[in-house]
C-alpha cells in the first residue's frame, strides 16, 4: 500500500529550542495514524510543517508524493483540517459555514449533501453558538471533508466534550476511514487511540520515542499486570512478596495491589485460598496504551522510564 505520509529527519528550531529533532514516521494511505505526546512535545507543529503551514529547516517531507514546501497549493488541496483552536463566529449558521468553506476551497463538489451525511441537515439553519459540543464536531468534521481531501487531520477533537459526545465522535472518525480517507489523528486522550488508531507514533522532546500498533507499544514497554483486592487493614503482606512473578505489592486506601508478570491472578488467588481467604472482589487490570504512553514519555531519570 502507498504512503499518504513519509516524514524523515523532520527538524525545527525557534530561536535557541529545538522544537523537533529529526521525527521520522510514515503513514499508509487508508489508515488511522495516532501522533501522541505531552504538551510541547512537537506534534502541533509536525503537523503544521506537513501542511505547509511552518517551514521546516530540515528534513524529507511528502504527502501522497508532493513536497508541502515546494508544492504547498497541492498538498493543501489534499489535506483537510481540524485545528485545536477551530472556532466561527456564533452567529454564522451551519448552511452558510459549508458554502463558505466551499467557496474558500474552490471546490466543485456540493457541500449539501455532507449535511444529511454528518447529521446536521435538522439544524442547517441553526447558529453556530447554538450547537451542542458534539454537532460542533460533525460540523468542523464536514467542514474539513467540503474538499474532499485524501486525508484528514484532526487535532485533539473531543477535548472539551462530555462521554457522551466524545463517543460520538469517535464513531464519526471512524465514518470518515469508511469513505476511503486517511487520518492523521493528533491527540492525547489514550483511551481514544487504542480504540481508533491502527498505528500510533508517540513524540517526547521532539523525537519520536515510540512507533507501531497500540498492542506492540504496549509489549514492548511493559508486560506487568495488576491485580487488586478489598482487604482489611490488618491484612498482613509478607507472603504476597514470595508468589513468583510478583515485583510490587502495595496497599492502598481501596486495598491490595500486587504488580508483576505471569499468570499473577492465578498465583495470587491460589495464595489467597490457601490461607483460608477468598476476596470478592478480585480482578486483574492488563497493561494499556497509556501505561505504555506513560513509560515512553516518562523523564529519562524517572523510574517509570527505566
Amino acid at each position: 500500500m502507498a504512503n499518504a505520509i513519509e516524514v524523515e529527519g523532520l527538524r525545527k528550531r525557534y530561536g535557541g529550542l529545538e522544537v523537533l529533532d529529526g521525527v521520522g514516521f510514515e503513514v499508509a494511505e487508508g489508515e488511522i495514524f495516532g501522533l501522541l505526546g505531552p504538551n510541547g512535545a512537537g506534534k502541533t507543529t509536525t503537523v503544521e510543517c506537513l501542511q505547509g503551514l511552518r517551514w521546516a529547516d530540515a528534513g524529507h517531507l511528502r504527502v501522497f508524493g508532493h513536497d508541502p514546501r515546494r508544492d504547498v497549493r497541492r498538498v493543501r488541496g489534499l489535506v483537510g483540517s481540524q485545528l485545536q483552536e477551530s472556532a466561527l463566529p456564533d452567529r454564522i449558521k451551519v448552511w452558510e459555514a459549508l458554502q463558505l468553506f466551499a467557496t474558500i476551497e474552490g471546490t466543485g463538489r456540493a457541500w449539501e449533501p455532507l449535511l444529511e451525511e454528518w447529521g446536521l441537515a435538522h439544524r442547517r439553519n441553526a447558529a453556530f453558538g447554538d450547537l451542542s459540543g458534539g454537532q460542533r464536531q460533525r460540523l468542523f468534521i464536514a467542514l474539513a471533508l467540503v474538499g474532499a481531501p485524501r486525508l484528514v487531520v484532526l487535532d485533539e477533537m473531543t477535548t472539551g466534550l462530555d462521554p457522551a459526545a466524545r463517543r460520538d465522535a469517535w464513531d464519526l472518525v471512524a465514518a470518515v476511514r469508511e469513505r476511503g480517507t486517511t487520518v492523521l489523528l493528533v491527540t492525547h486522550f489514550m483511551d481514544e487511540a487504542e480504540r481508533l488508531c491502527d498505528r500510533v507514533a508517540v513524540l517526547r522532546g521532539g523525537r519520536i520515542v515510540g512507533t507501531g500498533t497500540p498492542a506492540e507499544l504496549v509489549r514492548s514497554t511493559t508486560s506487568e499486570v495488576r491485580v487488586e483486592f478489598s482487604a482489611p487493614s490488618a491484612f498482613g503482606l509478607d507472603f504476597l512478596t514470595g508468589i513468583a512473578g510478583a515485583t510490587t505489592v502495595t496497599r492502598r486506601r481501596t486495598g491490595v495491589v500486587v504488580q508483576g508478570t505471569g499468570p499473577l491472578l492465578a498465583r495470587v488467588g491460589h495464595a489467597l485460598v490457601e490461607r483460608g481467604l477468598e476476596p470478592p472482589d478480585l480482578r486483574v487490570s492488563l497493561p494499556s496504551l497509556e501505561d505504555a504512553y506513560l513509560r515512553l514519555t516518562a523523564p529519562l531519570d524517572d523510574p517509570v522510564s527505566s
